[in-house]
């Protein structure tokens, strides 16, 4: 392997469905870890298993990492277009003598392996054709790496420390298939060393991958890569993270709201932390991220903690960027967002009370509906005893006022309670549910002025019954 003084990693998904949040987070390590160290961040697609990667997984995949901000310096790479030259480093082994023919069948395969699992035998490979002589058999046959069958195999790793692996304990991986196509592990090995890939940092599901690979290494006389194995991403009730935990994957994410900043802060404090800092500007990450720092414990997802760091950096963005933000959502709810300096009030406003975009738009909306359509909860609130007689009254006040500003309106609100004898929120309340169809909202005097004079009388006026 040569240039090992410039840092160079890669990040490999199969395309075989969307990016989870799992591997976005082993993408951001490996990122992090070439930006600072000024190294290479590489994108490998591994669509080997052609069945079951897709054009749509591939889309999904790149454009999740562009959402996330993590550009590649080379790439995206895929192993489906570089099978002649893991067939030519296969025969290079099998000229060495570092590899055989196998010749036997899935069928026989299938056998061995049920009767090492009655006899209570790890079901591995039995060396059949390692050791066969005679003439060769007839018919298709794969390549097998020989492995080693005695000593230990160590794996030196930067987040687990060192692990001896037994070598008695692995098979004779095939590194070719009998139809001619490359298997996984070998695949992995001949692009890491084409690549001149100098740190390996991935999920710790594929530790047990790590022997194997070292082994072939050092088969063909390559320097191994540092390795970096992230523990996994469990839900809150310690089981793997899966589908029956909520979103798992980053477009979902994105389509509910997220911003990706935030999504990208929290997926790096899921394992490794910095003191007690919580938020992180993406240079603080790039200045201060340690891979060495990574736990070995499995990150607990919690929800909540990533609707709080959206709910602050969605606060942290000015009017024009939110209205750019939340436009999509507007129109996905139906309504054709125009900008105005009314409507960018009350997105500040509104950025105060929400979590996620898709949230600022619900909350928000009512200010472009022509009517406020009105669900069951109206006639609980417009049905009070005295309700539709103060909304009558409040509204001739209103619609009397010279200027619409907040002072006029409270004035209005407060001189009206003290006279009645009432609570603020017995008129109140009404008066928002009938401007907004929501029964939460910011200030109501605040939202008033927003609306403008005539919007408010209008959407009064057709509450009143």
């Amino acid at each position: 392997m040569e240039d090992t003084t410039t840092v160079r990693v890669r990040f490999a998904p199969s395309p075989t469905g969307y990016l989870h949040i799992g591997g976005a987070r082993t993408a951001l390590f490996n990122w992090l870890f070439a930006r600072q160290n000024k190294g290479i961040f590489i994108l490998r697609i591994e669509d080997t298993d052609v069945e079951r990667s897709t054009k749509e997984a591939i889309d999904a995949i790149i454009d999740s990492l562009k959402w996330l901000g993590l550009d590649w310096n080379e790439g995206p790479y895929f192993q489906s277009k570089r099978f002649d030259l893991y067939r030519e480093h296969a025969q290079r082994l099998f000229d060495e003598g570092k590899a055989y023919r196998c010749w036997c069948t899935p069928e026989e395969l299938e056998e061995k392996r049920k009767k090492a699992l009655k006899e209570g035998r790890k079901p591995k490979y039995d060396g059949t054709c390692r050791s066969r002589t005679g003439p060769a058999p007839q018919g298709p046959y794969a390549l097998r790496f020989k492995a080693p069958q005695s000593g230990v195999t160590q794996v030196e790793d930067l987040i687990r420390g060192n692990i001896t692996f037994d070598n008695s304990e692995l098979d004779d991986l095939i590194i070719l298939r009998a139809d001619g196509t490359p298997t996984y592990n070998f695949c992995v090995v001949v692009d890491d060393v084409n690549m001149r890939i100098t740190h390996v940092i991935r999920g710790d599901d594929h530790l047990n991958n790590t022997p194997r690979q070292t082994l072939l290494y050092q088969a063909f006389g390559y320097p191994l890569p540092r390795f970096a194995h992230v523990p996994l991403i469990l839900g809150q009730d310690k089981a793997r993270l899966s589908k029956r935990h909520g979103a798992t994957s980053v477009t979902a994410y994105r389509d509910m709201g997220f911003l990706p900043e935030a999504l990208v802060n929290y997926l790096v404090r899921l394992g490794w932390a910095h003191g007690d800092q919580e938020v992180f500007t993406i240079q603080d990450l790039i200045d201060k991220f340690d891979l060495t720092k990574v736990g070995k414990s499995s990150g607990v997802f919690n929800p909540e903690k990533l609707l709080w760091l959206d709910g602050l950096y969605i606060r942290q963005k000015n009017s024009e960027d939110l209205f750019s933000l939340v436009a999509p959502f507007l129109e996905q709810l139906g309504y054709h967002a125009e900008k105005s300096e009314g409507f960018l009030t009350l997105l500040r406003l509104v950025a105060e009370r929400s979590r996620t975009l898709e949230e600022m738009a619900r909350m928000a909306g009512f200010y472009f509906q022509e009517e406020i359509p009105y669900g069951p909860e109206a006639a609980k609130i417009f049905a009070g005893v005295n309700t539709q007689a103060y909304l009558r009254e409040i509204t001739e006040r209103l619609a009397a006022l010279a200027t619409f500003t907040q002072k006029e309106i409270a004035e209005v609100f407060q001189g009206f309670v003290s006279e009645k004898g009432i609570k603020l929120g017995e008129v109140a309340q009404p008066v928002r549910f009938a401007v907004t169809g929501r029964t939460v909202s910011p200030g109501l005097y605040e939202i008033l002025e927003i609306l403008g004079k005539d919007k408010v009388i209008k959407r009064l006026k057709k509450a009143i019954m």
